[in-house]
């Protein structure tokens, strides 16, 4: 066995433990209930149709809005907050669209990532694009060659980037500090 699948199967028995009393908080939904989007959390009876209609869920064996929010319900904070499965979610807003009870299941799920990252709990793929996007002011680093080559293929150069008003923006709205933060865990 390597070691990246004995990491998963790591993973794999860390998230599917059972679960102890000391880790629900009964108070986790109503701070969820709190936040613009979450306010129908509490309306979610576990139909289905959030993770039936995902595009992400149809080729993730994974990932599962409805396992996100039946969390959240329960309060099991920390299983939720460091769920690597939190981070899948596309932002399509297809769950929140279908939903019978009109539930913001995308809000909710950004929701829970916002409190993850103020936990310190970030993806080193989400540390390393906030850090291009204030080092540069693009999410993604173009190589030296690329740009070579669309000069050589007659295209256009790419416009160029403002990174001192992100860096005035992400200080502003503390972007800069919480990544800051986060570069250390």
């Amino acid at each position: 066995m390597s070691k990246h699948d004995s990491k998963s199967e790591e993973n794999k028995v860390t998230e599917s433990a059972p679960i102890k009393a000391h880790e629900f908080d009964s108070h986790f939904k109503y701070e969820i209930t709190e936040e613009h989007g979450g306010e129908k959390l509490k309306h979610c009876f576990q139909c289905g149709t959030c993770t039936s209609d995902c595009p992400i869920a149809r080729f993730s064996d994974s990932y599962r809005p409805r396992t996100l929010i039946r969390m959240a319900l329960l309060g099991l904070k920390d299983r939720v907050l460091s769920s690597e499965t939190l981070w899948l979610c596309a932002a399509c807003f297809t769950c929140t669209d279908r939903c019978p009870q009109d539930i913001e299941v995308a809000s909710i799920i950004r929701i829970l990532r916002n409190a993850a990252v103020h936990r310190g709990g970030i993806p080193l793929i989400f540390k390393e694009l906030g850090s291009s996007i204030l080092e540069t002011g693009i999410a993604y680093r173009i190589p030296e060659l690329r740009l070579k080559k669309r000069e050589t293929t007659g295209l256009p150069q790419l416009p160029k980037s403002n990174p001192e008003d992100i860096a005035k923006l992400a200080k502003a709205t503390g972007f800069s500090k919480l990544l800051k933060r986060n570069e250390k865990t």
